[in-house]
């Protein structure tokens, strides 16, 4: 057992667990945070994709060991109160999710790609930011829309602030 150390959702977090443990299941199994998924525990779905340090990372590709000392941002971290995050109100008003399961990580992987590229970003852009990301629901066109919505949507409230 290993005691680690780490930021979830801006909460300081220390947990005993075994070095093998993947960081999806420290999330899941330990602080009850399942709106992380696990799609295909082989890195290949993005339905796990968290931010470490600011980073999208999928979660079960890391270890805990990994993850100890860092900063994690879950789907449940991004909303402030009632007030959803301005991609989880893009996928929303823009009908992007279907069944769900997919969104955890299709948002995650989204406000990444929005972080890295800000104004410069087209249809193009974003489709092949998501390639690491599957939906088995929809065509991607309304993700796409959604993702390019709050692309404007962030970076006016990043231009207020």
């Amino acid at each position: 057992m290993t005691t680690i150390n780490l930021t979830v959702n801006g909460k300081a977090v220390s947990v005993d667990v075994e070095d093998r443990t993947l960081l999806v299941h420290l999330l899941r199994d330990h602080l009850n945070l399942t709106g992380t998924h696990v799609g295909c525990d082989t890195s290949q779905c993005g339905a796990c994709v968290v931010h470490v340090d600011g980073r999208a990372v999928k979660s079960c590709t890391m270890l805990v060991g990994e993850a100890d000392g860092t900063s994690v941002t879950t789907i449940e971290g991004l909303a402030q109160g009632d007030q959803l995050h301005p991609m989880q109100a893009a996928f929303r008003d823009n009908h992007g999710l279907q069944c769900g399961f997919c969104t955890p990580g299709m948002i995650m992987s989204a406000i990444d790609i929005v972080k890295r590229h800000g104004g410069k970003l087209d249809e193009a852009t974003v489709r092949h930011g998501l390639e690491g990301n599957i939906c088995r629901c929809t065509g991607y066109h309304h993700i796409v829309k959604s993702v390019l919505d709050a692309a404007g949507r962030m970076n006016l409230a990043n231009a207020a602030e």
